[in-house]
């Protein structure tokens, strides 16, 4: 039994309790509350000090921000900007490596893939898997015309296509387009495309623009021949009545370098006749393709069985020997030497070697002859890819300077340690920040963050994203300008960039303090009209 002071000492108890309980709970005003920031907002203004307020995934106030917030991070001065978005990837396969991670560690936050003409032809149920993976980043997608013609055409490709099954390539695109695609792609290097005429493509870029949509094109030629390239994408633009984007601007091959003014001035001359044109650029002068863009493209119509009686027969062998001979010989090349194998699976040694070294390992000798069966050699047995050394500094220097120029990888999502890829895929941001503004002081810091934000994402209408400013989608990323590098190289790819210590996707916090979390706060992007 209580005593009189245990009985008093008990009702006080439970008053207390009783009061604790009336009192309001003071929820935090925001989610997330960035401090001591330099920030960069995106539109290339000068740097401004300040903090950035972030609730329910947008941007909820910036500069002078009152307040508290249930994470807080210190930027310590670092810089701090809108996450980058690259519109440039080849990220069909993001689900299988859904925190993709190589492209976070260089500040990237949004992904547009389905470039070069090839895509998921089914919009709606990549995007829908997107979101189904918990995919980290934010993904968006074009559709693609070699993906389109292949599945209206089937394997026949060196004629044009019957009127329905221009219709049927038409409701493809305008299925994707309305399902959320941003835009329709084009690899007119690349089978099928390269059988394609320019009529048809101009059908199907109206009809992308009739949603808003962009026409992203890689050429029909980088090399000497890019002017004819150029002249057909400004009639596809101008005749679409769209907007298009010339993807990974380029000069490939000794005798087209040193021509980029003239690209340039081609170019500006079709926006001062009204039309709306872009472009894209990495900071690497070497690309990285299918090894069998080496083989002509009629050579590779139809199926693998295809070219391997063709080139078993010695009349059209030598046909196809010829014309590639030709062709290396229009760009200034000796031999192969200027393309190494980044991937061949069935003999993964020859990983990382030049074709004349691959081929001195597979056939005893790197004589162009050789070089030339171990190209086929290749294709015959599942095919691979390469990086290709075909560019010049000077050239790259220029493009990356014109005002109308973002900055995309080219990349996809990487596995570290798996075969030997171009470093572009984990460094290409940080490239540009640490070499092309730090060290080079080619572009000012504030120019080339507008490059890789506001831009792409005014370009490509991913709205809300690419600026830091109230309202906005809370993408933005944190980094140390003295810091930023990209350790990745040729190769020994397989480093991540660093300098980047802070990730927001969405308002959710992927990266912290330089250590990936479990947070996995991206998704699908599509077009809002």
């Amino acid at each position: 039994m209580l005593s009189a002071s245990g009985t008093a000492a008990m009702r006080s108890a439970r008053l207390l309790l009783a009061s604790l309980l009336s009192l309001p709970v003071f929820a935090a005003d925001y989610d997330l509350l960035i401090t001591n920031a330099r920030i960069a907002d995106g539109t290339g203004a000068p740097l401004v000090s300040g903090s950035i307020a972030v609730k329910d995934r947008r941007i909820a106030a910036v500069g002078e921000v009152k307040g508290g917030a249930a994470v807080q991070i210190d930027a310590h001065g670092h810089v701090v900007a809108p996450g980058f978005i690259d519109v440039h990837t080849h990220s069909e396969d993001v689900c299988k490596l859904p925190a993709a991670e190589n492209f976070l560690r260089m500040g990237v936050t949004t992904i547009v893939t389905g470039n070069c003409g090839g895509s998921r032809t089914d919009v709606a149920k990549f995007l829908t898997e997107i979101q189904d993976a918990h995919v980290a980043v934010n993904v968006a997608t074009l559709i693609g015309h070699n993906s389109v013609r292949q599945k209206a055409m089937g394997g026949s490709f060196i004629r044009a296509p019957s009127p329905e099954q221009v219709e049927t390539m038409k409701s493809l695109v305008d299925q994707a387009m309305k399902d959320g695609a941003v835009g329709l792609s084009t690899g007119l290097i690349y089978v099928p495309g390269s059988f394609a005429k320019t009529e048809e493509i101009i059908e199907l870029a109206k009809v992308a623009a009739a949603h808003g949509g962009i026409y992203a094109s890689h050429m029909r030629a980088e090399t000497v021949k890019i002017f004819s390239a150029l002249d057909e994408l400004i009639r596809i633009a101008r005749e679409a009545k769209i907007r298009a984007e010339v993807s990974h601007l380029k000069l490939t091959g000794p005798t087209a370098w040193g021509k980029a003014a003239e690209v340039i001035a081609v170019l500006d001359k079709a926006r001062a006749d009204g039309l709306t044109i872009t472009h894209d650029d990495y900071a690497y002068t070497a690309s990285s393709t299918g090894l069998a863009q080496l083989i002509p493209d009629k050579a590779r119509e139809g199926k693998r069985e295809d070219f391997i009686a063709r080139v078993a027969d010695p009349a059209q062998k030598a046909a196809i020997v010829a014309e590639m001979n030709d062709s290396r010989e229009r760009q200034g090349r000796k031999d192969y030497g200027y393309a190494v194998i980044a991937r061949f699976k069935t003999d993964p040694r020859l990983n990382g070697k030049s074709i004349p070294e691959a081929a001195k390992i597979v056939r005893g000798s790197d004589s162009l002859a050789d070089q030339i069966e171990l190209i086929f050699d290749i294709e015959t047995r599942g095919g691979g890819s390469a990086i290709y050394h075909g560019m010049n500094e000077a050239d790259l220097r220029a493009f990356m300077s014109h005002p109308l120029t973002m900055i995309a990888s080219d990349g996809g999502p990487r596995r570290l340690g798996e075969d030997v890829p171009h470093p572009r895929s984990y460094g290409n941001n940080a490239r540009v920040l640490g070499r092309y503004v730090r060290d080079e002081k080619l572009l000012k810091l504030e120019d080339a963050i507008r490059k890789m934000t506001s831009l792409p994402a005014g370009t490509f209408q991913l709205k809300d994203r690419g600026v830091i400013k109230a309202g906005a989608f809370a993408d933005v990323v944190i980094f140390d300008p003295a810091k930023v590098n990209d350790p990745s190289a040729f190769d020994d790819p397989h480093h991540y960039a660093e300098g980047f210590t802070d990730v927001i996707v969405n308002g959710g916090v992927v990266i912290r303090d330089g250590v990936l979390t479990e947070v996995r706060s991206g998704g699908p992007v599509r077009l809002e009209k």
